[in-house]
């Protein structure tokens, strides 16, 4: 399945933005799917990730508990990160991911990987 990240953008501190991740080639209802983030110069880490249905489990990285909601319409093939009260700290690239099974926060066991949009959140 090939994945495109969408929605990335410069935005004021305290400001908004929805990230979208599209499939294309299959559809998204059988994976479990996740955000993840790139800083400049760090390592990729956890965002947010979510079940094959949307129902519980839903989990999200301790940083961005409470300002970041994760969701996906499978009849659309695509999956959301809504992010508010954004920081300076939450500027890098964010990906999404589908795993065959549920893999939460751990990023080797996601299957796919979509290119990345890039989210800039100046002060």
């Amino acid at each position: 399945v090939q994945l495109q990240a969408s929605g990335g953008g410069l935005v004021q501190a305290g400001g908004s933005l929805r990230l979208s991740c599209t499939a294309s080639g299959r559809t998204l209802s059988p994976y479990a799917m996740g955000w993840f983030r790139q800083a400049p110069g760090k390592e990729r880490e956890f965002v947010a990730a979510i079940t094959y249905t949307g129902s519980v489990p839903i989990l999200y990285a301790e940083t961005v508990k409470g300002r970041f909601t994760i969701s996906r319409d499978n009849g659309k093939n695509t999956m959301y990160l809504q992010m508010t009260s954004l920081k300076v700290e939450d500027t890098g690239t964010y990906y999404c991911a589908a795993s065959v099974r549920w893999s939460g926060s751990y990023a080797p066991g996601y299957d796919y990987w979509g290119q990345g949009t890039l989210v800039t959140v100046s002060s």
